[in-house]
C-alpha cells in the first residue's frame, strides 16, 4: 500500500517508508484497525527521527516480515495507499469517530487521575499554594506552584462567592473565567445525536444491500436488451459495401418506419420480420445497426443466448418485457442476434414442451403474430443456420423477408476494402484491386481484419503510410496466422518441407483444374510449418467432380513426396489426408459423384439428432452401403495418389529445383516460381486458356 505524503517534522531528512499490509481471512474491520495502528506507529517513529526504517501490517500470526529501506538527504516521504470508494470512506469514516470518542474516554480517565475536591482547592488557596485559576463552566483548572490539578464546581453557584464565603481573599490568585457555553451545547449535542446517525447509517446499509440483492432475484424477467437511441452516433449505409441486394430489402423498412403513411394508403402492411441468412462475418449485424441509423429510430439489440437463465419461464418473460418496451418506443427495430440460440425447431429437445428453450419460442411466436397488432415493430434477426430453425417462426406473418448475405465476390471485396480504407494513410502503391483479387473466401470481418492488421504492421515499423507490401503480408497473417520466425528448422527438417511443399505446388501446377500457386513459403505461420498459397483465377460459387479430383492429388503431394523421395513418412501430412479425405467423402455421400453409389445424398449438412434435430450424426444407410461408400472413398483416394506420384516422378527435375530455391530462399512468390515452370518447359496457367469440360 503506498500513499505519498510530506512530513513536515522531519524536513531535515528525506526516508522512504514501505507499509505492506498481508490481507487473510479475518474481518474488514481488524484489517482497517491495523491500518490506523500503523498511521500511528509512523508517527510515532517520525518523531524519534530515524534515519531508516520499514514497517509491516500483518493481521494473521506468523506473517514472514520484510524490510524495504530508501534513504536520501532532505525530506521524509511516508507512503501508503487507500482504495477511496465510497463505501471505504464511509468505512474509514466510521473507524476514525471511533478511534475519537476512544481517545476521548481515554482522556478522560487521565483528567479523572488528577481530580481533586473544591475543599482541597480552598485550602491551597488559603496556604499561598495556587497560582492562577481557570474556570470553565463547572471544571476549575487549578495552577499551583509545582502542579496542575482540576476541580469541579455547582452549575449554580459562583466561584468568587465560594472564595468570598470561606473567607479567602484572592489578591495573590489569578482568577480567570471562560465562557464556552455555546460550544459545549454543540459538543454535548454532537456527542449524543452523531453515535445515533452512525448505527441509523450504518442499519441503512445493511438493509439496502439486503434489498438490492432481493431485488437483482426479481429482475431475472426483465429484458438485457442494449438500447440505441437516435442521438448517438449513427451507422449508415454508407458504412456497408458489398451485400447491395441486401441494402435494397432493407431500404424498403426504411422508408416504411420513416413514411408509413404512404404504404398505408395503399392497404400495404409492413414486414413483421427480417431474418437475414448468411456465414459469420458477412456483415449481418452491421447491417442491422445501418438499418436502424437510416430510419432515425428506437433500435435494441439483444443476443439470442441473453434470454436464457436456468428458471424455467425467464426467457419468456424477458421476450414480452423487450416487446412491451419498444412498443412504448415505436417506431423500433428490434435485432436479435443468433436467433438459432432460441429459435431451433421444437420437439427436438429431451424435456419436452416444458423446455424452457421452447418456452421462449412460443412466446416469440405470440408477440410477432398474435391477437395484438405490433405496428411500428420490426423485428431483425441474423443467423448462419437457418436449416435448425422452427418452420412456425419462418413461416409468411413473422419473418416475411430472408435476406441472404452471402461471401462477397471480387468487386464486393473491393468496395469494402474502400470502406475499411477511409480512416487509413495508404501510400500510393497501393491498389486495393490486387488485394480483392488475392482474397477469394474473405467475408467483411477479415478483410477489415486484414486492413488492421496492415496499418499496425506499418506502425510498428514506425512508418507514416500503409504500403502495398504491408496489406500482402496481412493476407497470410489473417488466413495462417503470423510469421513464427523463432520456429528454427534442422538442416533435415528444411529440406523435407521444402520437398514437401514443392510436391504440393508441382502438382497444382501441372493439374489442369487446379488453382495456380501464387506463393511457396517454409517459414512457419501458425500450426504450419510450411505452406503453399493458391488462388483462383476467378471468382467461382459451384466447383466441378474435376476440380475436387485435382485438390485431392495436390493435397496427396506432399505425402508422395515424402514417402518416395525420403522412404519415410511424418506427422506433416496428417492434416492434408484429413482434408482430402473427408472432401472424397462429401464426393460420394454429398454430392453423387460416385457412379458406384449413384445421384443419391446418403448424408445432410449435419446428420440428425436423437430427438429429431440436427447435430448428431445418425446414418440412415445400410452397413451394405456404408461398406460400398468406403470402398469409394478409397478408390477416389488411391486414383490421385496414383496420378501425384507419375507426377512426380515424370517432373523430378522440376521438383529438384523448387525445393533447392526454397531451402536458398524460404519463400518464392508466383513470379519466381512461373519461371522455373517455364524453365524445365511446364506452361503457367493463364485465365484465358482455362475452361471447364
Amino acid at each position: 500500500m503506498f500513499l505519498k505524503l510530506k512530513w513536515p517534522y522531519l524536513s531535515d531528512k528525506n526516508l522512504t517508508i514501505k507499509v505492506q499490509v498481508f490481507y487473510t481471512p479475518l474481518t474488514k474491520f481488524c484489517q482497517y484497525f491495523c491500518i490506523f495502528l500503523t498511521l500511528i506507529d509512523i508517527i510515532y517513529l517520525g518523531w524519534q527521527k530515524i534515519d531508516g526504517y520499514a514497517i509491516l501490517v500483518t493481521t494473521m500470526p506468523g506473517t514472514i516480515p520484510s524490510q524495504n529501506h530508501k534513504k536520501n538527504g532532505k525530506r521524509k516521504i511516508v507512503k501508503v495507499k487507500f482504495n477511496l470508494s465510497w463505501k471505504n470512506v464511509f468505512l474509514y469514516g466510521f473507524l476514525l469517530l471511533f478511534l475519537m470518542f476512544l481517545f476521548a474516554g481515554l482522556n478522560q480517565s487521565v483528567q479523572d487521575a488528577h481530580t481533586v475536591p473544591l475543599s482541597q482547592v480552598l485550602q491551597d488557596t488559603k496556604a499561598g499554594k495556587v497560582k492562577s485559576i481557570t474556570v470553565e463552566d463547572t471544571k476549575l483548572t487549578v495552577v499551583e506552584k509545582d502542579k496542575t490539578v482540576i476541580s469541579t464546581k455547582e452549575a449554580s453557584s459562583n466561584v468568587y462567592s465560594l472564595f468570598k464565603d470561606a473567607g479567602i481573599p484572592l489578591d495573590k490568585t489569578k482568577i480567570e473565567v471562560k465562557d464556552n457555553t455555546g460550544v459545549g451545547n454543540w459538543i454535548n449535542l454532537i456527542s449524543s445525536i452523531l453515535p445515533i446517525i452512525l448505527m441509523v447509517a450504518f442499519f441503512y446499509f445493511i438493509f439496502r444491500q439486503a434489498r438490492g440483492a432481493q431485488e437483482s432475484i426479481f429482475s431475472f424477467g426483465q429484458s438485457k436488451a442494449k438500447l440505441f437511441n437516435k442521438d448517438q452516433p449513427k451507422t449508415t449505409f454508407a458504412d456497408v459495401a458489398g451485400v447491395d441486394e441486401a441494402k435494397q430489402e432493407l431500404t424498403e423498412i426504411v422508408d416504411f418506419l420513416k413514411h408509413p403513411e404512404k404504404y398505408k394508403a395503399m392497404g400495404a402492411r409492413a414486414p413483421k420480420g427480417v431474418l437475414m441468412v448468411g456465414p459469420s462475418g458477412t456483415g449481418k449485424t452491421l447491417l442491422a445497426r445501418a438499418t436502424a441509423g437510416e430510419a432515425g429510430t428506437t433500435f435494441f439489440s439483444m443476443a439470442g443466448s441473453e434470454f436464457m437463465e436456468m428458471l424455467v419461464g425467464v426467457g419468456a418473460s424477458r421476450v414480452r418485457d423487450l416487446f412491451a418496451t419498444a412498443k412504448k418506443n415505436q417506431p423500433a427495430i428490434i435485432f436479435i442476434d443468433e436467433i438459432d440460440a432460441i429459435g431451433r425447431q421444437r420437439g427436438a429437445g429431451l424435456m419436452g414442451g416444458h423446455d424452457e428453450r421452447e418456452q421462449t419460442l412460443n412466446q416469440i411466436l405470440v408477440e410477432m403474430d398474435g391477437f395484438e397488432s405490433n405496428e411500428g415493430v420490426i423485428l431483425i434477426a441474423a443467423t448462419n443456420r437457418p436449416d435448425v430453425l422452427d418452420p412456425a417462426l419462418l413461416r409468411p406473418g413473422r419473418f416475411d423477408r430472408r435476406v441472404t448475405i452471402d461471401l462477397p465476390d471480387r468487386d464486393d471485396r473491393e468496395a469494402i476494402l474502400n470502406v475499411h480504407a477511409r480512416q487509413k494513410p495508404l501510400a500510393e502503391d497501393v491498389v486495393l484491386r490486387v488485394i480483392a483479387e488475392r482474397t477469394p473466401g474473405f467475408s467483411g470481418a477479415d478483410l477489415y481484419s486484414l486492413m488492421n492488421e496492415g496499418a499496425i504492421l506499418a506502425a510498428r515499423e514506425n512508418r507514416t503510410k500503409v504500403s502495398q507490401y504491408d496489406l500482402i503480408r496481412s493476407i497470410e497473417k489473417v488466413m495462417l496466422g503470423p510469421e513464427r520466425r523463432s520456429h528454427l528448422l534442422g538442416k533435415k527438417e528444411k529440406e523435407l518441407t521444402a520437398y514437401h511443399e514443392a510436391g504440393h505446388a508441382l502438382i497444382a501446377s501441372v493439374l489442369k483444374y487446379a488453382d495456380p500457386v501464387h506463393k511457396v513459403s517454409i517459414i512457419s505461420r501458425g500450426r504450419a510449418a510450411g505452406y503453399t498459397l493458391k488462388l483462383p483465377l476467378e471468382d467461382k460459387k459451384l466447383q466441378s467432380k474435376n476440380e475436387f479430383l485435382d485438390d485431392i492429388a495436390v493435397s496427396l503431394g506432399g505425402y508422395v513426396v515424402e514417402k518416395n523421395i525420403f522412404n519415410d513418412l511424418t506427422t506433416g501430412s496428417s492434416n492434408d489426408l484429413q482434408v482430402s479425405t473427408a472432401l472424397a467423402r462429401d464426393m460420394v455421400t454429398k454430392y453423387g459423384m460416385s457412379d458406384k453409389i449413384g445421384p443419391v445424398a446418403l448424408e445432410g449438412m449435419g446428420g440428425r439428432t436423437i430427438g429429431g434435430g440436427q447435430g448428431m450424426n445418425d446414418r440412415e444407410f445400410s452397413e451394405n452401403v456404408g461398406t460400398t461408400i468406403d470402398a469409394e472413398v478409397s478408390r477416389i483416394m488411391n486414383e490421385a495418389y496414383t496420378i501425384a506420384h507419375n507426377i512426380v516422378t515424370e517432373h523430378r527435375k522440376v521438383l529438384d529445383a523448387i525445393a533447392k530455391e526454397l531451402v536458398e530462399k524460404e519463400t518464392i512468390e508466383r513470379a519466381e516460381f512461373e519461371q522455373i515452370l517455364i524453365a524445365n518447359g511446364i506452361t503457367p496457367k493463364k485465365k484465358d486458356i482455362l475452361s471447364m469440360e
